[in-house]
């Protein structure tokens, strides 16, 4: 399953590009994301944790660093995991690609997500809304860290990043799927200007 997003930070485009280097900071932002092994060359492990009503998913696994272009400030993750409780795997091929706004660095996310087994049952549609409302929440997330860099404080006494689970991820998640609904069937009927 493709995804894409993107958002804009109010830093510049070297500070932005110097903490997507750090990993640790990275995953600070990512809700239910918790790292726990430095591997060395850029490989790292690490959980998962993600929870919607009956739904939640806790998986194990890793993150490497596949690809990162100074140049073109872009850099690539390769992750995988498998469901603690034997419920699926997961693969993520992510790109970040950094570039110069107007208000500061542009950030563009593109991802390769793959669901088996029981965990790949909840689909397309649930999944990729439940990721864009992550990815919302970790744009806020770097953008906090961020700022608090800029201000000369520590980046790990701020709020950490939200677990990935809730009522507010379900609603925002159904906010969205409504939203595409609504577009879908809605849209078509516009009358035509005469």
């Amino acid at each position: 399953m493709q995804i894409t997003n993107q958002f804009e930070v109010a830093q510049p485009l070297g500070a932005v590009w110097d903490f997507f280097g750090n990993v640790p900071q990275v995953a600070a932002c990512l809700p239910g994301t918790e790292l726990t092994d430095e591997l060395g060359d850029d490989r790292y492990g690490g959980t998962v944790s993600i929870s919607l009503g009956p739904i939640k998913l806790d998986f194990d696994g890793g993150a490497e660093i596949t690809h990162r272009d100074e140049d073109a400030r872009t850099i690539s993750v390769a992750a995988s995991g498998a469901d603690r409780k034997g419920r699926g795997q997961a693969t993520l091929e992510l790109t970040a690609s950094l570039a110069e706004a107007a208000s500061g660095t542009a950030v563009e996310v593109a991802m390769d997500l793959q669901l088996s087994g029981p965990a790949a049952q909840y689909g397309r549609g649930l999944v990729g809304d439940i990721t864009a409302v992550l990815l919302s929440d970790f744009a806020a997330n770097v953008q906090n860290r961020l700022a608090a860099i800029a201000a000369g404080r520590d980046p790990d006494e701020i709020t950490p990043a939200q677990s990935a689970g809730g009522v507010a991820i379900g609603v925002r998640a159904a906010q969205m799927g409504l939203a595409r609904v609504v577009r879908r069937f809605v849209m078509p009927y516009r009358p035509e200007a005469v």
